[in-house]
């Protein structure tokens, strides 16, 4: 607010002011708030002491050194182009290859004939909208044409489902973790200066292995259920996570359900080309005596599955800075996973065999008793219980 009020020198000395009172550090606290240079403020700090005293005589609006992009009209120019997204893979850039900090950038300006600082390089930055960014994941793979028209059909499938009293669950692997005194991404409270010591390198121990955690959302209950696995993601494990969270959970919620609905992307131990995943689905069925239909998300759209941002994402941020020494200990902080929503987790561990390399022909898939849907039947399928007289 005063500094359009103030000259140069009064400026100047306000800032050696706020500085002096601050004390050690003071200097380069008010550099950092402000953006002024150090060196502009340790001279206000001197003169606000009188040494040396200050000079009566103020430059005059727009007096002093010009800035290097008033006397080079090409720097900014050539800087845009440097960092421009769009000039990426450019054969003929000389930052192809390099780290694009801005010492980099100052040296590579320097080359081509324009001498200039990183701190320079860093203020025309920020003045041109620039900003420091990480990659961001968002980006699976062709669009196909009826994309939208498959998350319609699902979202008619869930509420037809929901409406009429039935399951609706969102299905998924969770990243395998590795299982020992590994880092974990994300930060806790600890004592300063003493963080969880864990090993430098991220090589599985083979005695522990990893952690295959397979979940189950419940839409209607706002409830997960998730199996953490030691052997492999296969259909056969992904089946058996559905088996024990109906067997343990399920059919008590939902004693008069005759229907189940299974959302679940096209990839992975559930993918919708998956042979075994029928197969396994077929036997759950018959076991429990539910139709089971399954909706899957179409392709390049796994992360828009609800498990992910209402389940997954939840257990990421419970246990995040916490080292995954035992499958324990993975089961106790997912189970103790809650949200000021109301969701709630339980957990167990599966410590059963799961080969993979099983082969099963087309002749099984015939052989199964499976409805699919008109609108995209290789999505959209029912697996039908025993004594099922046909329709959809």
């Amino acid at each position: 607010m005063l500094r359009p009020h103030l000259d140069e020198r009064q400026r100047r000395m306000l800032l050696g002011v706020e500085a002096a009172g601050l004390g050690r550090g003071g200097i380069r606290a008010i550099a950092a708030a402000t953006g002024v240079h150090p060196d502009t403020i340790a001279r206000g700090v001197r003169e606000v002491e009188g040494n040396p005293k200050p000079q009566a005589r103020v430059r005059v609006p727009g007096g002093g050194r010009k800035s290097l992009a008033a006397t080079d009209p090409d720097l900014v120019s050539e800087l845009k182009t440097l960092v421009d997204p769009g000039m990426r893979g450019d054969p003929v850039s000389p930052l192809v290859w390099t780290t694009r900090s801005t010492r980099n950038l100052a040296a590579a300006l320097s080359d081509l004939g324009h001498p200039v600082s990183d701190r320079t390089v860093a203020r025309m930055l920020h003045e041109m909208g620039f900003s420091l960014q990480s990659n961001a994941k968002v980006t699976e793979g062709a669009q196909h044409e009826d994309r939208d028209a498959q998350f319609t059909y699902l979202a008619g499938q869930v509420g037809e489902h929901m409406g009429a009293g039935q399951p609706v669950i969102s299905v998924d692997t969770k990243k395998k973790e590795l299982v020992g005194d590994f880092k974990n991404a994300g930060r806790q409270y600890r004592p300063a200066g003493h963080p969880e010591r864990v090993n430098v390198h991220d090589f599985m121990d083979k005695d522990l292995g990893n952690a295959i955690p397979y979940g189950i959302y419940d839409l209607s209950a706002n409830t997960g259920w998730v199996t953490v696995g030691t052997d492999h993601d296969t259909s056969a494990f992904a089946v058996a996570t559905l088996r024990t969270w109906w067997k343990s959970v399920g059919q008590a919620r939902y004693p008069r359900a005759g229907r189940l609905l299974v959302c679940a992307d096209s990839g992975g131990s559930n993918g919708s080309r998956i042979r075994a995943w029928k197969i396994e689905l077929a036997k759950l069925a018959k076991e429990t005596g539910l139709d089971i239909t399954v909706c899957h998300l179409p392709p390049g759209t796994s992360k828009w599955n609800k498990i992910e941002h209402r389940l997954f994402s939840q257990i990421t941020r419970n246990w995040a800075g916490q080292p995954l020494r035992t499958h324990q200990i993975i089961v106790d902080l997912i189970g103790k996973t809650t949200t000021a929503t109301g969701l709630t987790v339980q957990c167990v561990l599966d410590t059963d065999d799961y080969p993979t390399g099983l082969r099963h022909t087309s002749k099984d898939i015939e052989d199964l008793p499976i409805t699919r849907h008109d609108f995209h039947g290789e999505w959209n399928y029912t697996m039908n219980r025993p004594g099922f007289n046909g329709g959809c």
